[in-house]
């Protein structure tokens, strides 16, 4: 089976007031964290929701436009790797620099996809899903993740503990950002 590993990097960051994507944790940009996290679960890592990023790897548009929120990422990610023979897709959103090995081990595990009750745009989802998504967004349909994941029969995880998700400058300083 191969997987597509995507990187979810297409938000506003309003809350973090500049890119996120770009903020340094350790040294090094988080979209490249959350790229190293996502490369070592899968065949190739795309970024999805930007036109350019400081590392090499292929950046997708959201689909079927912008501005549908993670969901336009997700559908960009499951079509990319539909059209690629992958048959799953990981996603990560940028700014979770961390994850735990065990919840990549349980969302990964053979069966239906799964996501993260706390983070859902962490998740394994089936590629078969590229057209029932697409279909749902051209439609206006409800652009929620959980909520669209549900009503597709992906099963959600239960994450276990606090996950680190760095919406503002704060939240990375008491990651020890910088």
């Amino acid at each position: 089976m191969t997987r597509l590993g995507a990187v979810l990097a297409g938000g506003r960051s309003e809350r973090f007031g500049s890119d996120k994507a770009l903020a340094l944790w350790r040294g090094r940009p988080l979209l490249a964290h959350a790229a190293g996290i996502l490369a070592r679960h899968a065949d190739a890592v795309v970024v999805c929701g930007r036109m350019a990023a400081p590392l090499d790897l292929p950046c997708l548009p959201d689909q079927p436009h912008p501005g549908l929120g993670p969901l336009g990422g997700l559908c960009a990610a499951l079509r990319y790797a539909a059209a690629n023979d992958h048959e799953q897709v990981l996603t990560l959103g940028c700014d979770m620099p961390l994850l735990d090995e065990g919840l990549i081990a349980a969302l990964t595990a053979p069966g239906a996809g799964r996501f993260l009750a706390q983070a859902p745009v962490i998740g394994c989802w089936p590629a078969a899903l590229a057209g029932p998504l697409l279909r749902h967004l051209e439609t206006g349909g409800d652009r929620a993740v959980r909520r669209w994941a549900a009503a597709a029969g992906v099963e959600s995880l239960d994450a276990g503990a606090p996950l680190a998700n760095l919406n503002t400058p704060d939240d990375l300083a008491a990651l020890g950002g910088g």
